[in-house]
């Protein structure tokens, strides 16, 4: 059921080309992307960078699904009850980058995880449940193109006295006071940050359209250019998050991707923007015909928005976020309006798209837009209406909105249709995971149940 063909994998001579370009290059991080949409891995020396592109780096192939610390979960067997054994991590072909930020001359490679004896990927990679995702569509003749856009806070990498955290600042400015949406004088502000962002993109090949000073105190957003391969789009954002910690760290501050780190200020989320074309690349949507096609996509999103929402908000925190302005808490779509859960932007023609408003930055990139494109095409097998856009401010109000962290798990791990598309073992690995995760954050008293109940 589960099985994969081998994987084209990069040779030993991209990395001697590499080094021969690079020669200053001390070390090489090599590393998988897991189910949070973090990267997991090892730190190479330089040296050892041919046996690794001959035969990979062996480490717990469990780190697929691991917890946000990594940690393997008693439940589903993955990492516990198989006796952890570890995987070759492949190197990806055309992955090779310099990390800029790094003070020791340092080079990167996203690998894929293999089994050591048959070098096959493993199936609970997200990667693989996004790609399947994609050639379930693409089979069907529908041909996505993907952008994701990241929002983020700068702060101080050291934290308060009660281990609360607090805004950064650079250089010898003071951190921001107040809120700065779309603010030129931000951007300014904050432009020697921006620009190593940029450069730093650059020299790696992400495709980096733009960064804007968003609603919160010291938050930003970054935007992604759109491209016709959804699994190197998510990669792309995963990667995208690291070059921004790994900057603001070299900086002297902290990025966070959290899904609502501040209370007073507004959450920072994940949104995906999503067209489909024709064999020629022509945006469908823009075309004759395309505002039905564009309807049902969106008739699909919403089918499955609720059952996939373990995904979209996938730990205490994430929930939050559903607190603030703006942020969809129900299944509503319209034109030109972002308190919807499905926003149709103003553009028109070759621009015609929906964007996907509806998870948080702490979110995997590669699941959210496997669970997104999974409704865009079972909108359109089945020609699902979406009924009529909202109008004005969309207030939520919907009672089957699963605000709550373990119903939200619970739906995505018995979900009927979204197992049409996402392997329904998959859906249970990942709800058992976060469920753990959360029992144990929980186990530990916060200090404001003191102030509550002593």
């Amino acid at each position: 059921m589960h099985e994969r063909k081998h994987g084209t994998y990069a040779s030993i001579s991209e990395w001697d080309s590499f080094f021969a370009a690079n020669p200053d290059i001390e070390a090489i991080d090599a590393f998988v992307i897991d189910s949070n949409g973090m990267l997991q891995g090892k730190r190479l020396e330089a040296a050892d960078g041919s046996t690794l592109f001959k035969s990979g780096v062996l480490f717990s192939a469990s780190a697929l699904v691991a917890d946000v610390r990594g940690y393997g979960i008693e439940g589903h067997g993955y990492g516990s009850t198989d006796g952890d054994p570890d995987g070759a991590a492949m190197p990806l072909p055309g992955t090779l980058v310099r990390a800029p930020w790094t003070r020791k001359p340092t080079a990167q490679v996203l690998c894929e995880m293999t089994h050591v004896k048959t070098g096959r990927p493993y199936w609970y990679d997200p990667r693989h449940i996004l790609a399947d995702v994609v050639a379930l569509c693409r089979a069907d003749g529908i041909h996505p193109v993907v952008a994701c856009e990241l929002e983020f806070y700068l702060i101080d990498p050291k934290r308060n006295d009660d281990g609360t955290i607090r805004l950064g600042a650079h250089a010898d400015r003071s951190p921001p006071r107040r809120g700065a949406n779309l603010s030129m004088e931000a951007v300014d502000d904050y432009g020697e940050f921006l620009d190593r962002v940029n450069t730093a993109a650059k020299v790696q090949g992400l495709p980096v359209a733009g960064c804007v000073s968003e609603y919160g105190v010291g938050q930003f957003e970054v935007n992604l250019s759109h491209i016709a391969d959804p699994v190197v789009s998510a990669d792309q954002a995963v990667l995208l998050k690291r070059l921004v910690k790994g900057v603001a760290r070299s900086m002297g501050m902290e990025a966070t991707f959290m899904a609502k780190p501040f209370v007073a200020e507004a959450g920072s989320g994940l949104h995906i923007h999503a067209s489909i074309v024709d064999e020629a690349g022509d945006n469908r949507f823009g075309a004759a015909g395309g505002e039905e096609l564009l309807r049902h996509a969106i008739g699909g999103m919403q089918a499955l928005l609720y059952d996939s929402f373990g995904f979209f908000a996938p730990n205490f925190n994430s929930q939050r976020r559903y607190l603030g302005s703006f942020v969809p808490t129900s299944r509503a779509w319209a034109e030109n309006n972002r308190s919807v859960a499905f926003r149709i932007p103003a553009q028109q023609g070759a621009a015609r798209r929906i964007e996907h408003r509806v998870a948080g930055a702490d979110a995997s990139p590669h699941l959210v837009m496997a669970a997104m494109l999974a409704g865009l095409l079972h909108g359109i097998r089945h020609k699902i209406d979406p009924g009529p856009p909202a109008v004005g401010k969309s207030v939520g109000g919907d009672p089957e909105f699963p605000g709550d962290l373990v119903v939200g798990l619970d739906r995505l791990a018995n979900a009927t249709l979204l197992s049409q598309y996402i392997p329904k073992e998959y859906l249970e690995v990942f709800a058992i995971t976060k469920k753990g995760e959360y029992l144990d954050l929980i186990e530990h008293i916060f200090s404001r149940e003191h102030d509550f109940y002593v």
